[in-house]
């Protein structure tokens, strides 16, 4: 099985571009935040204890998220691969993950950040925050909370990546068509 991580801001586009990479690669696109969500959502253990972090927009701790993602690839692996969107955040998860992947003796085929200006994120969080559903996009102060918590956490935690697997920016400003295209050549030249 493989492992392609895509990360980015909030905002930035990270859940389109998988669920496009999902279909062109065949591979199980796994969205943290989706994942949190259900699991809240049915009120399991890992749930529950994760509920008061993201209502307030903070990160879920690293001792839970691990267990959750070691528990997302052993459900997965009889996939050809997966996508995981949204971890890690954190040098610490950068760690975790590495930790996980050598038990399994898995791999990082590739890590796409997208890279998108604060500017144009604060403009699609409004954007999302009218088109769905979910109650954490309807406060503009957690808009601002998680690119702040994004760029003390996980802007470090991508430069940390940069030393241990292939790692590269996509510009994450144009059509979705061409973003899609700038990823599909990144991971063209992994093979």
């Amino acid at each position: 099985m493989e492992i392609l991580i895509i990360t980015g801001p909030p905002y930035s586009g990270k859940g389109t571009q998988c669920e496009i990479l999902k279909t062109k690669l065949g591979f199980n696109h796994i969205s943290t935040g989706d994942r949190i969500r259900k699991e809240k959502d049915e009120k399991t253990s890992i749930g529950k204890a994760m509920t008061e972090y993201e209502e307030n927009g903070n990160l879920v701790p690293d001792h839970i998220m691990q267990k959750l993602i070691g528990q997302i690839i052993d459900e997965n692996s009889n996939a050809k691969g997966i996508i995981l969107d949204g971890y890690p955040r954190t040098k610490a998860q950068v760690d975790t993950i590495l930790n996980l992947l050598i038990e399994r003796k898995l791999g990082i085929k590739a890590v796409i950040n997208i890279d998108v200006p604060k500017e144009e994120l604060l403009a699609r969080a409004q954007k999302r925050a009218v088109s769905s559903n979910r109650k954490d996009d309807l406060n503009s102060d957690i808009h601002l909370k998680r690119i702040e918590i994004f760029e003390a956490a996980t802007r470090p935690a991508i430069d940390y990546m940069k030393g241990k697997f292939k790692v590269v920016d996509i510009n994450g400003l144009g059509t979705i068509e061409n973003i899609t295209t700038a990823i599909s050549e990144t991971l063209n030249a992994c093979r």
